[in-house]
């Protein structure tokens, strides 16, 4: 352990450049500054810091070169900058040094503490901000279940320990209650949470109501307001990630919620459109698809011997368009999704997941049979019941005409109240078999306890 605290020492005293480089600004276009005199010393992604005329400094990102000048998009308000003013290279590899005395606090996207209790106690070892995910040969598979405290989800779209599972709904369908109720009955060591764009005056009703102090004290949020400037709704995930990585890394299960993947594009899009990429698809640049991947590839199994981040991630839906481009590209890329439907809320079923159009991709592998067969059969009486509820509502069914469909009339609202849940309720896995299985008339003892994988 000394062996490698010193090894890191090492990189970071190698890494303290023995001069300061100095540039100026030559131009300014929006929120989009040209640097000129330290171009060939800079590269995409290193940070410098313009100097204002009023002695304020604002942090700023490369992001492009053009005419023999950096294109840097600032951090913050570029107010008091203009043409002339200095630009100080700053570190190319923007890093944190997270501990676990980060738990329980609130910090925005640069790492800085926000929530007034101080600062932050550094750790030991630096994680990069735009880490890269274990290599595929490395990493290890995914481990057993993992008790979410929903029934629904526990019992019909089982998540595994370091799954990657994408919640999409469109607005005002309960999402934000779901995820309250995932961060705080979730079986996890720790939870990191990132809210991307979200409005700030929910910021401290999630915390304090929908989290509590109970919640906060395994956590820590990472906020980036949706009046913060792109680059920090951007940096915002990439730093929640890295959080995550640091207590996978120290052998936590390491629960990673980030609401939402859709701000996270829309943040990509707006630095993409500025550097002078094309609009593809709905507006959407071509550097939004790739570096989806890039950061939900840092969730999910860790190397063998170490931690999990298992990653439940928000993709917010336009219009209730599930086949929306960043809708597909995340369902494309996670190991399973989560559909909220508005018809079911609407319905006053909470939370409104459609069974149906959800899939949970490691479920199969980590049920028993016998469990396995019960939600089969519990997922064939919804369907056949959702395929006749038309004709149910009309009265065009008769009784007796189908005895499934019949079963199906006869068992729909035991099933239903299986599938709510009041957001103060938790719920576990054993629980949610057991009741399915009364509902479905299999003698409880026949039904096993969930065993690891």
């Amino acid at each position: 352990m000394k062996t490698d605290v010193l090894r890191h020492l090492v990189a970071e005293i190698e890494r303290v450049p023995p001069y300061q480089l100095f540039g100026r600004v030559t131009a300014i276009l929006g929120m989009m500054v040209e640097v000129g005199g330290v171009q060939r010393t800079l590269s995409v992604g290193g940070r410098c810091h313009i100097v204002g005329r009023d002695g304020s400094t604002v942090a700023c990102e490369v992001v492009g070169f053009r005419n023999d000048r950096a294109l840097l998009l600032s951090f913050g308000s570029l107010d008091g900058v203009g043409v002339g003013c200095m630009a100080r290279v700053g570190d190319a590899t923007p890093t944190v040094h997270p501990s676990a005395g980060w738990l329980g606090r609130v910090i925005n996207g640069m790492g800085e503490p926000i929530d007034g209790k101080g600062p932050l106690p550094m750790g030991k070892v630096s994680y990069r901000l735009r880490g890269s995910p274990p290599p595929a040969h490395l990493r290890g598979r995914v481990g057993e279940k993992l008790d979410l405290g929903v029934r629904s989800i526990n019992t019909f779209l089982t998540c595994c320990r370091g799954q990657r599972m994408g919640i999409f709904s469109g607005s005002g369908v309960g999402k934000s209650v779901l995820m309250s109720m995932l961060t705080r009955f979730t079986a996890s060591d720790v939870a990191v949470i990132g809210l991307i764009g979200e409005r700030g005056r929910e910021v401290q009703e999630f915390i304090e109501d929908d989290l509590g102090e109970a919640g906060l004290e395994r956590s820590i949020v990472v906020v980036a307001t949706s009046d913060e400037t792109a680059l920090m709704r951007r940096q915002a995930a990439h730093i929640t990630m890295a959080l995550a990585e640091c207590f996978r890394d120290m052998g936590n299960e390491v629960l990673c919620l980030i609401d939402s993947i859709t701000r996270f594009a829309m943040a990509q899009r707006e630095i993409g459109l500025a550097s002078g990429e094309p609009p593809a698809s709905k507006g959407y640049t071509p550097t939004v698809f790739a570096e989806l991947p890039k950061l939900l590839e840092r969730a999910g199994p860790g190397v063998q011997g170490s931690g999990n981040i298992t990653g439940l991630f928000t993709v917010l839906v336009e219009g209730d368009d599930h086949n929306e481009p960043i809708a597909d590209a995340v369902r494309g890329t996670v190991d399973g999704h989560i559909v909220l439907d508005r018809a079911i809320a609407e319905r006053g079923r909470f939370p409104a997941i459609n069974i149906l159009r959800s899939v949970s991709r490691t479920m199969p592998d980590c049920n028993t049979p016998q469990e396995t067969e019960l939600v089969s059969r519990a997922r064939q009486l919804l369907a056949r019941y959702d395929d006749m509820a038309d004709m149910i509502r009309l009265g065009a069914y008769k009784a007796g005409a189908d005895p499934e469909v019949d079963e199906a009339i006869r068992l729909y609202p035991a099933l239903e109240g299986l599938l709510g849940q009041t957001k103060d309720e938790m719920a576990s896995l054993e629980d949610g078999y057991a009741q399915l299985a009364t509902i479905l008339g299999v003698p409880g003892e026949d039904v096993p306890e969930p065993e690891a994988k």
